[in-house]
């Protein structure tokens, strides 16, 4: 099976999150990942959905039904040569007396993940990347117990110089946003 990434461009309504999974549940694809966050138009939300599939044609399929939504207003494929993205994961690792000393500049320096939280009995990593760099820490990190894990979702971006102006609306309610 191949790794595809859909990106949906819509309007930030309540309810639009159940429409949309539900495309997948009643064709019974299982989403890897999902994840929903406000673009750089105010009002509008991005998902980014990574499924795994068999064949170009079932993602074809999906995209032409997510864009029959209402608030849809723009949905694309890809694989994973065609965007540019990433994961975060977050491990809590304990640091009790007696535990296997942690190597923190492996950690840093071959792993690229940091502490972002030292207390007394514990450590939290952060690590970021694709899937298989953050299971590669993991594994790497096992050994020294590991107290809780969390994995993000994917975030992307195209690979594509066109930005998401292009595709969407001239509508003075998809202003920019302004982060002050």
């Amino acid at each position: 099976m191949t790794s595809y990434t859909i990106c949906v461009f819509t309007e930030n309504s309540i309810g639009l999150l159940n429409k949309i999974t539900i495309i997948f549940t009643r064709r019974r694809i299982n989403i890897e990942s999902l994840t929903v966050s406000e673009t750089e138009r105010k009002g509008i939300s991005r998902f980014t959905i990574v499924i795994k599939a068999e064949s170009r044609d079932t993602i074809e399929k999906i995209v032409r039904q997510i864009r029959k939504v209402v608030e849809v207003l723009a949905v694309f494929g890809y694989l994973n040569d065609e965007i540019v993205y990433n994961e975060i994961a977050l491990f809590k690792i304990p640091t009790l007396e007696g535990a296997k000393r942690l190597d923190i500049e492996t950690v840093n320096k071959t792993y690229k993940a940091w502490v972002v939280y030292w207390g007394l009995d514990y450590v939290v990593i952060e690590k970021t990347g694709t899937e298989d760099e953050i299971f590669d820490f993991f594994n790497y990190i096992k050994p020294h117990g590991i107290l809780e894990f969390v994995r993000s979702g994917r975030v992307a971006v195209s690979k594509s110089p066109r930005s998401l102006v292009e595709y969407l609306p001239e509508e003075d309610k998809y202003d920019y946003l302004s982060y002050n």
